[in-house]
């Protein structure tokens, strides 16, 4: 499958910053070259041109293949005109860039020029059409008859304008010159109105890919903005002094290349986005597959032993060996029930969640009663959130079986360092300096989970009083 099955998302923020950069940019230099006449803005260098050219049509081609791949997932609107707007430009970058450049000198100012316009506009109107266009999907008739018209009317233009070659006027004989002492808006009135709606197109598209951004969070959309501007700019330069259909480099060049830039910068993003997140899925799948092997087996055979073992103790001589085993299996069946709940959760699981299903299922196994008091502003990442979790397995646990708890609260709240969890119990309690749960390793274990959160757990209690476990981190 094509890369950009999957959509990357980033944080809405940064869209608008990098938009309103990209405006800057273009902004800067269109006023540099207008209101500074001393400076040499302007190269005569016809390969380099041919060279900006191919680059920025393999950017165009390289986010039309990724857009293709989310076509053929999730078929959008907006991916297919896309899609058509693109190819246009790389069509238009390559093919009639080099075919104008074998034209007779008076064809170059004639079909040389109007021919790549065309296209260019329309590829200009077609993106910003899909900056605009609904949320919708189609379906997969709906996109291929889609892109057999675009496919059609782009042959008809480049069909209608070679016909009428011999009719064609003179779009553009303007040179650049080697300073920008004053604009060269200089060509046919029908071209000029061309370049002007074409900038018009891209800088709307901008700004609607800019809010979109915002709202959706995909990363193709938030670097669509600032490129979008940079080329829609590049086109307000080329207005002024028309270089584009010409041999000389200029300022106007190097914003479209800026501008495709910005497109490669979101089309890698997304790719590695996309790779990311096959990654994860790989690593989910098999998390759950070992959650089922781990319930299919070691916990069949725990309870199996626990269940021999309650048999034995019937009639056994030495109780208390019999208890060992019971007590044993007892912490295995939950450490193994914790692995199973952690390794089939949800990466993304909310924490307050995470702990609520936590202490819920160790006290329905004890027929005992939990208050879950939880803040979701609280936030923590899936090794904090797996921290946690176990802690409040571990404390409302030794709540239960040693302290003999009929109620046990779990509270989750926000503190200006960060979170503070607190598990109190109504049980018997116990004197913390010479007792603690489970041979000690119930302590230990909370509070070498707390320190690599980072955090600390502290445990306050007194016979008779109940025990409180708090977490901060």
């Amino acid at each position: 499958m094509p890369v950009g099955g999957t959509t990357t998302r980033v944080a809405p923020r940064r869209a608008p910053v990098l938009t309103a950069a990209g405006w800057a940019a273009g902004a800067a230099c269109t006023a540099a070259i207008l209101g500074t006449p001393y400076l040499r803005f302007g190269y005569h260098s016809p390969e380099l041109h041919l060279m900006l050219d191919s680059v920025d049509a393999c950017i165009a081609l390289l986010l039309a293949y990724l857009l293709v791949g989310r076509l053929r997932r999730t078929p959008r609107l907006q991916d297919l005109l896309l899609v058509v707007g693109l190819v246009l430009l790389a069509v238009v970058a390559l093919g009639v860039a080099l075919s104008a450049s074998r034209f007779a000198e008076p064809a170059r100012q004639t079909i040389g020029v109007w021919l790549p316009v065309t296209l260019r506009t329309t590829a200009a109107i077609l993106v910003a059409v899909a900056a605009v266009a609904p949320a919708r999907s189609l379906t997969r008739t709906q996109v291929v008859r889609g892109s057999q018209v675009a496919l059609v009317g782009a042959a008809a233009a480049v069909a209608l304008v070679w016909l009428l070659r011999n009719d064609l006027p003179v779009a553009v004989t303007a040179t650049p010159p080697e300073s920008a002492q004053r604009p060269v808006i200089d060509g046919h009135p029908v071209f000029l109105a061309a370049q002007a709606l074409g900038a018009a197109c891209l800088l709307f598209a901008s700004l609607q890919f800019t809010r979109q951004a915002r709202e959706r969070g995909e990363e193709v959309l938030r670097w669509l903005g600032p490129g979008c501007a940079l080329l829609g700019f590049a086109r307000v330069n080329y207005l002024l002094f028309p270089s584009l259909y010409s041999g000389w480099l200029y300022t106007g060049d190097l914003l479209r290349t800026a501008g495709y830039a910005c497109l490669l910068v979101g089309a890698t993003r997304e790719i590695r986005g996309y790779w990311a997140a096959r990654a994860d899925l790989a690593v989910v799948e098999d998390r759950r597959r070992l959650a089922r092997e781990l319930h299919d087996g070691v916990v069949q055979e725990l309870s199996w032993i626990k269940s021999e073992a309650r048999v034995l103790s019937r009639g056994a001589e030495d109780a208390s060996t019999v208890q060992s085993i019971l007590d044993a299996s007892d912490r295995a069946l939950d450490e193994a029930r914790a692995a199973v709940e952690a390794l089939g959760r949800d990466a993304d699981e909310p924490l307050g969640y995470a702990l609520h299903r936590s202490a819920r299922d160790v006290a329905e196994r004890h027929g005992a009663r939990v208050v879950v008091e939880l803040d979701d502003s609280v936030q923590a990442d899936q090794h904090q959130r797996h921290g946690l979790a176990r802690i409040v397995r571990e404390a409302v646990g030794n709540a239960l079986k040693h302290g003999g708890a009929d109620c046990v609260r779990v509270t989750l709240q926000a503190t200006p360092a960060g979170g503070r969890l607190l598990v109190q119990d109504d049980g018997r309690g116990f004197d913390v300096a010479t007792a603690a749960y489970g041979n000690g390793y119930g302590l230990t274990s909370m509070r070498e989970r707390a320190q690599r959160l980072p955090g600390a757990c502290t445990v306050t209690s007194e016979p008779g009083r109940g025990t409180t476990v708090e977490v901060t981190w």
